[in-house]
């Protein structure tokens, strides 16, 4: 009896995620090989910011700035 209650409301769990599934499936025909063009053209992505998504809904990816290598210490020579 357990068992068929899970397995009932697994299916309605499929039932009620099946647009949403099925919206994500358009998107990543749509999308899939843009993002997959750009992956292969960024060789880095530690060098850049998390993305930023505008109001207007245009999506940002900024370059983090670069840090200033920091001066080499000379040695001391105590006399």
């Amino acid at each position: 009896m357990m068992e068929r209650g899970a397995q009932q409301f697994l299916e309605g769990l499929l039932l009620e995620m099946e647009p949403a599934l099925d919206s994500m499936r358009g998107f990543m025909d749509q999308m899939g090989p843009a993002l997959a063009d750009l992956m292969g053209q960024i060789e880095d992505w530690s060098v850049y910011e998390a993305p930023e998504i505008l109001p207007n809904g245009d999506i940002i990816i900024r370059r983090k700035p670069e840090k200033e290598p920091e001066p080499e210490l000379q040695p001391q020579i105590d006399l």
